[in-house]
């Protein structure tokens, strides 16, 4: 399979009280650096005005997000944090599986990444390949003389199993699997 390129995930944080008074300010910033960003970093250079109780907003994203939707910086900064803990090489698995609806909470509202790790069997490229790789590990057809395994019918299984599982599709194709908890 071929590997997606991940992009960090930006965010477009603007000024909500220039902006409902026709001045469009804002930039675009690293989600891990999001709430860190000040009234005063705006509106530096603008010449537009600015109050004490401005409030900063989301606007737009950029790259890759498990949500799209406006929010504020704090929520666009633990979605950052996220993306550091997981890393580039299973963010968009994460990302699946928040989109899945399947995912699990943590106390803070966000995914668990404890969970998402445990749920996360992996990028195949079918479920009937994660279900046959799944037999052979643990041994399924171990006890089963050689010149009978041809006669079992590992998709009957597969599909047997698949309802304890939530598959979505991957970006590059095939399938992230992820084990229902």
């Amino acid at each position: 399979m071929s590997t997606a390129t991940v992009t960090e995930p930006m965010a477009w944080i603007g000024s909500l009280a220039a902006y409902n008074a026709g001045h469009l300010i804002g930039d675009w910033y690293p989600a891990t650096e999001a709430a860190d960003v000040t009234v005063a970093d705006l509106h530096r250079g603008t010449g537009v005005p600015f109050t004490d109780d401005d409030e900063l907003w989301v606007l737009d994203l950029d790259g890759d997000w498990p949500v799209r939707r406006e929010m504020d910086p704090c929520e666009a900064q633990r979605w950052g944090d996220l993306y550091t803990e997981v890393g580039d090489s299973q963010w968009p698995a994460l990302c699946a599986w928040v989109r899945s609806g399947a995912y699990i909470e943590g106390g803070d509202g966000m995914p668990s990444v404890a969970d998402f790790t445990e749920c996360f069997a992996g990028h195949w490229s079918s479920f009937q390949d994660y279900a046959e790789d799944l037999a052979e590990d643990c041994g399924l057809l171990r006890d089963i003389p050689e010149e009978l395994v041809s006669y079992v019918d590992l998709s009957r299984w597969a599909s047997d199993i698949e309802s304890d599982y939530t598959t979505t599709d991957a970006p590059t194709g095939g399938v992230y699997v992820f084990r229902d908890l």
